[in-house]
């Protein structure tokens, strides 16, 4: 049986400036509806690219003394470069440069203009370079741009036109009569500001630059760019080509995603150029809101970028695709502050999913050592997590058709919420105490686990490399990773893997601190090192995580005796004690603690000791514990030790 299709596209690209999250915006969103139309069985095709022909790209690279070509091509590698880095699984990656796609332009140009579609006059308007968009004077407002608020400037030039008002009638139905654009608002805009007024004939060449396609039977004039760039979305596949292929079995588009600037074009341009064509129109065009930034929307010409190398190195590629895909409102305009990431990391990443993975396979491991197969009676808490999670394929899918991602993720997040939410009505580990609670605990960590899966198998269309992380530490065979396997419940007996956090906690205020010197190096023009947290502010913030007592009954606290204790050499901060714990042999211990204590004063005093923490070399000494400290404010800190003379690996609980 053949798949069904499923073509998705993101606008082209235009290089003209640093890349930012504003950019990665839609790509991010596609590439998780393309994802999850593939695990949903789906044939599925996924275009992007860049647009890079225009008088704009012409001024920039004159301005830096190169070739059009030179400047697109590095602001083209360094795009690849942050699909690559964001995981982003396109198909294809169409430049308007390429070969195949100007030849295909160019004759579809002839064909317009030897049907009458397209016919030579003189052009006399507004223009804005940065849109290489046409106005009237009508059309601005108090006599800039209506759609960037910049200058424009007078442009008389003979041009090439296209018919566009003999297509008002079909226009202005197929956006009265059905969802071909999304949200509802950008239709009623489209409608009564650009359509209802009356469509005006569009010029569609130019002959104050050349950089772009040249028209193939009048070489002064260059193919203007919205007729070069829309026509990208069906070149990509062939059409017009050599080999059309690829048109024939994925045309017409199921989504053009977009940011509601350049929805004029793809709602009202593009429909009119395809039935000129006689081509059929794409099914849905869908104009989101924009990601503001200081309540401005963030733009490479206004300098208020975020760098998404800086943020995906420092905090991981999931944490970014996260808070485009869950904390922006999808369809709206979001906002974008570096404490809004760091709280939803910390709240949602770090708590709600880290935690809740955390503890499970902790519970498991401890008690069973694999999955267990559940034993115990169903109980009504058992009956409510288990239909949220068999429902919830059903319910991301019904938010994706429509589309709308941040509410497909709401789902997610509904069952992970109620899965910690049941760890804290079942008490696992109360059950786990007596052996009579077994049955019961085996029902309760299955339906945790079966939660976790679900949740995850539909997270491998959102956050990736998280699921494949959460499906590994579950011990989830391949075949279980599917969509079609939810149907069934996951098998028990795959052993665990509790491993290390998914997520450790930040600490707010330092992250803020460091992102904002960040901002400041890459506004003075420095190189900006993109680099992990330090451990020392992961550490400190892990504190404030709440954890179950399963979780503190795995770290083993002794009374310890210090022996003997010197200074590690060529190191200013650290101390080597000799432990006595009560064992055969005493143990070493490495510790930062010369700042506040001498060797002498270590001699003879009793610690707390954390006994099975796992042994680590440094500075070339393999340091077998952890001796217990309190630090204030202020920076100041003290060792903690018990109250009394206890003897020697006494253990404390």
């Amino acid at each position: 049986m053949e798949k069904e299709k499923y073509y998705i596209t993101t606008p082209i690209y235009y290089p003209s400036g640093k890349w930012h999250i504003g950019t990665c915006y839609t790509t991010v969103v596609c590439d998780a509806l393309a994802r999850f139309n593939r695990l949903d069985g789906k044939d599925v095709f996924f275009l992007t690219g860049t647009d890079e022909h225009g008088q704009k790209i012409q001024r920039a690279a004159e301005a830096a003394g190169v070739t059009p070509k030179a400047y697109v091509d590095k602001l083209v590698d360094d795009l690849k470069r942050l699909w690559s880095r964001l995981d982003i699984t396109y198909d294809k990656f169409i430049r308007t440069t390429d070969e195949d796609h100007e030849k295909a332009v160019q004759k579809i140009f002839a064909k317009l203009y030897e049907q009458g579609d397209i016919y030579k006059s003189e052009y006399e308007g507004m223009y804005c370079v940065p849109c290489e968009s046409f106005w009237t004077k009508s059309q601005l407002v108090d006599g800039k741009c209506p759609d960037c608020g910049r200058e424009v400037q007078t442009a008389r030039e003979e041009s090439y036109f296209f018919r566009l008002s003999k297509y008002q009638k079909k226009v202005e139905k197929l956006l009265e009569e059905g969802d071909f654009l999304m949200p509802a608002s950008r239709r009623k805009e489209m409608l009564n500001n650009f359509v209802k007024p009356g469509l005006q004939d569009l010029c569609v060449s130019r002959t104050s630059f050349d950089w772009g396609v040249k028209v193939p039977f009048d070489q002064k004039h260059v193919i203007y760019v919205w007729l070069d760039a829309l026509f990208n979305y069906v070149t990509a596949l062939g059409y017009m080509g050599e080999d059309d292929a690829l048109f024939k079995k994925y045309w017409p588009a199921n989504v053009h995603m977009m940011a509601k600037e350049i929805v004029r074009f793809h709602s009202v341009i593009w429909p009119a150029f395809l039935t000129a064509l006689d081509l059929p129109l794409p099914k849905k065009v869908f104009g989101h809101g924009w990601i503001m930034f200081d309540g401005g929307k963030m733009s490479k010409s206004k300098g208020n970028v975020v760098d998404p190398f800086i943020l995906s190195d420092r905090y991981g590629v999931d944490t970014l695709r996260y808070y485009l895909l869950h904390i922006v409102p999808f369809g709206e305009d979001g906002e974008y502050s570096n404490e809004m990431l760091v709280r939803s990391y910390n709240s949602d990443l770090a708590n709600t999913l880290g935690n809740l993975v955390s503890r499970t396979t902790a519970m498991i491991d401890k008690y069973f050592g694999a999955v267990p197969a559940p034993q115990g009676e169903e109980e009504e808490a058992d009956r409510e997590l288990k239909a949220l999670s068999a429902g919830l394929l059903a319910k991301v899918r019904a938010e994706l058709e429509k589309p709308n991602v941040t509410t497909a993720m709401d789902a997610v997040w509904e069952v992970l919420h109620r899965a910690n939410k049941y760890i804290d009505e079942t008490a696992p580990w109360l059950l786990g105490a007596k052996e009579e609670g077994k049955a019961r605990l085996s029902n309760v960590l299955f339906n945790l686990a079966e939660a976790i899966r679900s949740s995850a198998v539909v997270l491998q269309a959102f956050l990736p490399e998280t699921a494949a992380k959460i499906l590994d530490k579950l011990g989830v065979k391949e075949e279980e990773r599917t969509f079609a396997s939810l149907a069934s419940p996951m098998s028990y007996g795959g052993k665990v893997d509790k491993g290390a956090h998914l997520f450790n906690r930040l600490d707010v205020e330092k992250e803020l601190q460091e992102l904002e010197k960040i901002a400041l190096q890459l506004a003075a023009g420095k190189e900006a090192a993109a680099e992990k947290p330090e451990a020392g502010a992961e550490k400190a913030a892990q504190t404030a995580a709440e954890i179950g007592i399963e979780d503190f009954d795995k770290v083993v606290l002794k009374v310890g005796k210090i022996l003997d204790c010197r200074k590690v050499e060529k190191a200013d901060k650290l101390l080597c004690s000799t432990v006595d714990l009560g064992e055969a042999q005493p143990r070493t211990i490495v510790s930062g603690i010369a700042k506040y204590y001498t060797p002498e004063e270590m001699k003879g005093k009793s610690v707390v000791v954390v006994a099975n923490l796992k042994p680590v070399k440094l500075r070339g000494i393999l340091s077998q514990g952890m001796l217990l400290c309190a630090s204030d404010e202020k920076g100041g800190l003290t060792l903690l030790k018990p109250e009394g003379d206890m003897p020697a690996g006494s253990v404390i609980s």
